[in-house]
Parts: C-alpha cells; sequence; structure tokens
C-alpha cells in the first residue's frame, strides 16, 4: 500500500478563488487543535510562488497563473516535492497533512489543471474536498478582498462555469488514487459549519 499512500493522511482542499477556502481551513485548524489532532495545512500556491520569486520571474502570487504554461508545470512539480518533503519532516509517519489548492485554474492559454498526474504521484491524496457556494457570493467576496487580483475570472456566470469545472477536474483527479471526493458548500457566515463536515471525513479515514 505504501506506494499508493503517504505514511501520514493526505487530504487536498480546492476551491474556486473567493468560494472561503481560506475561512474555512483556519476554523478547520482551530478545531483540529482543540482535540489534539496532529495537522499541519499548507498553500500550494505559496510554494509555488516562493519558487518564482526566488527566481525573479513573478513580484507578486497572482502573477502565477499568467506564467508561460510550460512554467506554471515545473513550478507545480517543485512545489508537490516540496510539499510532501516539508510534510515527512513535520509530521512523520502519522497526522494529517491538509493542501489549500485549486482544482483548476483559468490561464491565458486556457484551464489548466491544478491536479495532473505527476502532482498527484507525489502528493498520493486520500480524499479530495471541493468547498462550493453560491456563484453571487463567491463574486461579493472576491470584490471584498483587495488584497486579491480577480478582475478576470468573468463575473457571476465565469465564477459559475468555473465551479463546474472544478468540481469536473477534482473527480477526474480522484480516479489515479482511488481518492474519495467530498462537496462540501460554504453557507454565508457558517466557515465552522464546513469545516466540522470536512472534519467529519476525516475521522472516518
Amino acid at each position: 500500500m505504501g506506494y499508493l499512500r503517504n505514511s501520514f493522511k493526505v487530504v487536498i482542499v480546492t476551491g474556486v478563488p473567493g468560494v472561503g477556502k481560506t475561512t474555512v481551513l483556519s476554523h478547520l485548524s482551530k478545531i483540529a487543535s482543540s482535540r489534539d489532532m496532529k495537522m499541519i495545512i499548507v498553500n500550494f500556491g505559496d510554494f509555488m510562488t516562493e519558487t518564482a520569486m526566488g527566481e525573479g520571474i513573478i513580484k507578486s502570487r497572482d502573477e502565477l497563473r499568467r506564467l508561460p504554461l510550460r512554467k506554471q508545470l515545473e513550478l507545480q512539480s517543485l512545489a508537490a516535492y516540496r510539499i510532501i518533503e516539508y510534510a515527512s519532516r513535520e509530521l512523520g509517519n502519522e497526522g494529517i497533512l491538509v493542501i489549500d489548492t485549486h482544482a483548476i485554474v483559468k490561464t491565458p492559454a486556457g484551464y489548466l489543471p491544478g491536479l495532473p498526474g505527476y502532482v498527484l504521484d507525489k502528493l498520493k491524496p486520500d480524499t479530495i474536498v471541493v468547498i462550493e457556494a453560491e456563484p453571487e457570493i463567491i463574486v461579493e467576496r472576491q470584490a471584498r478582498d483587495k488584497g486579491r487580483y480577480r478582475a478576470d475570472f468573468g463575473g457571476i456566470e465565469g465564477v459559475r462555469s468555473l465551479l463546474s469545472y472544478a468540481r469536473t477536474a477534482a473527480i477526474a483527479s480522484s480516479i489515479s488514487y482511488a481518492s474519495t471526493v467530498l462537496i462540501v458548500y460554504n453557507r454565508e457566515g457558517e466557515p465552522e459549519a464546513a469545516a466540522l463536515e470536512i472534519l467529519k471525513a476525516l475521522e472516518a479515514l
């Protein structure tokens, strides 16, 4: 079974920009801590950004999705490798690694899978969580987030399409490692409820 899974459990949490992943995962971290669960939460994009900024090819995270496609693929592969290295040091042979990322990324060259085979071969996820919300709510959240540039997502209809593509991409990604897929609805003002739903699934792994 070792070749199909890491020694620690791996949970990939996906969702389109503005769906509220960061807030939900913040609640998940607090709940896990209160229950003495051994868990670390990392952001896939942070690992990609750190590498790209170290190479001097971007100045902000939002520039990642506008890089040449082949460079994005290289950064994806490096990020997956470094995340597992980091988790191995922090968790050893037990615990839960939660990875905050996107199942699909809108780029100038088209839609890029966030979880292609070469990334999954390193991460070996036990489950993939897809966080969703109403498109109208997501657009409102995007507008409130002044620290990120998200004007290129195409408004409500663009977000609606991205939600559909993201769910399909997550399900397709689950096939290689027989990962379960959990759809979690992040209702406005109820991120803790979404976090508890994820935690319930983690306890069943």
